[in-house]
Formats: structure tokens, sequence, C-alpha cells
């Protein structure tokens, strides 16, 4: 009965985890496009920054959201 208990309970945290995994590297991934492209979408907040700020705020985002994907392709949780 334990056994089980504990292979579901494992069952559910990895569902959650890549989930939440996922979820992250969308956002992150998102942050980055919005971030490079923010003048041809025409979003003012964006647009209004700093170029040099922007670009690397952008950037910090594409290679966190890459290691985040990386992550969740080794899946090792």
């Amino acid at each position: 009965m334990e056994k089980s208990f504990r292979e579901r309970q494992r069952k559910n945290y990895t569902l959650m985890r890549s989930i939440y995994d996922v979820t992250m590297v969308i956002l992150l991934l998102g942050m980055a496009v919005v971030m490079f492209f923010g003048e041809h979408l025409k979003i003012e907040i964006v647009a209004d920054m700093d170029k040099t700020s922007r670009y690397f705020f952008g950037a910090i985002c594409l290679l966190y959201g890459g290691f985040r994907l990386y992550l969740v392709t080794k899946q090792d949780y």
C-alpha cells in the first residue's frame, strides 16, 4: 500500500514539475521575443525603454529560457 502511494506521489510531482517547467520556458522565451521585437509589435512600454537595457534583458531571458528548455528535455527529477 505504501509503495503504491509513494509511486503515485512521485508521478504527481513529476507531472506538476514538468508543467511548471514548460510554462516557465514559454514565459521566458515569450518575454525574450517581446523584448527583441517590441518596436515591431508596437508595444509602447517596450518601445520606450532604452535599447541597450531592452536587448540585455531579452538576452538574459533567452539564455535562461534555453537553459530551462534543456532541463525540461533532460527531466532528471
